[in-house]
């Protein structure tokens, strides 16, 4: 691979061949999802899937607002099996990412994937109950939320509050709310309730069609 192959996308940590995006492998000769692994320059990359991944999409979609860095320590709801919180990791690293999943199933798989990387720390968890891991967490720079039931909105609020957060992406399903309302009242009910609680609203992006009636909310404290 030439050197003008593999170059920085323009967000902290994320990079681009001009085609797919990647993320620097933290946990080198491993992958997560079956992604494909690059190495330029004795550095490995892992591509990052825009159709398996949010956060990925988004930036697809012209999401700027991008609040990883290396060291930020991020609290993410709804983790499941890894796949975005891995290159969340990748980003952050010396940074920490705290990995909440309420499925014992999903959780299982995630395990492994926090085994490979020390800066991911597993909780199986409710996301509506920032106590059961509060135990751990002290405070964090980022929430990062991708949970699938109705109140999304304001789990994402208690949790923003309950740390201390600066800033943060909210991935809103819209049938999750109600699967009989327009997704575009949907986001906009949701930006609604995280003015309500105090937060500044940064851009609101649909992810479709990469992620079908889905919109990501990025916001700072007010």
């Amino acid at each position: 691979m030439s050197d003008d192959e593999m170059r920085p996308a323009g967000l902290e940590g994320v990079f681009t061949d001009g085609e797919r995006l990647y993320t620097r492998n933290s946990a080198p000769g491993k992958t997560v999802y079956g992604e494909r692994l690059v190495t330029h320059e004795g550095v490995q990359y892992r591509e990052w899937v825009p159709t398996r991944s949010k956060l990925a999409a988004y930036i697809r979609a012209g999401g700027r607002f991008f609040p990883f860095r290396p060291g930020t320590n991020v609290l993410y709801l709804g983790a499941a099996s890894g796949t975005t919180a891995s290159h969340v990791a990748d980003i952050v690293t010396p940074g920490t990412v705290y990995c909440v999943e309420i499925s014992p199933r999903s959780f299982r798989d995630l395990v492994p994937v926090c085994e490979s990387r020390p800066n991911m720390v597993p909780f199986l968890a409710d996301a509506t109950k920032p106590s059961e891991y509060a135990f751990a967490v002290s405070s964090v720079d980022v929430v990062y939320q991708d949970i699938a039931q109705k109140g999304q909105a304001q789990i994402f609020l208690k949790n923003f509050s309950a740390f201390g957060a600066k800033s943060g992406l909210l991935v809103i399903k819209s049938r999750s709310e109600d699967v009989t309302q327009d997704p575009l009242r949907t986001y906009e009910a949701s930006r609604k309730q995280l003015l309500s609680g105090g937060l500044r609203v940064e851009e609101v992006v649909r992810l479709d069609p990469m992620e079908k009636d889905h919109a990501m909310i990025a916001v700072t404290s007010g």
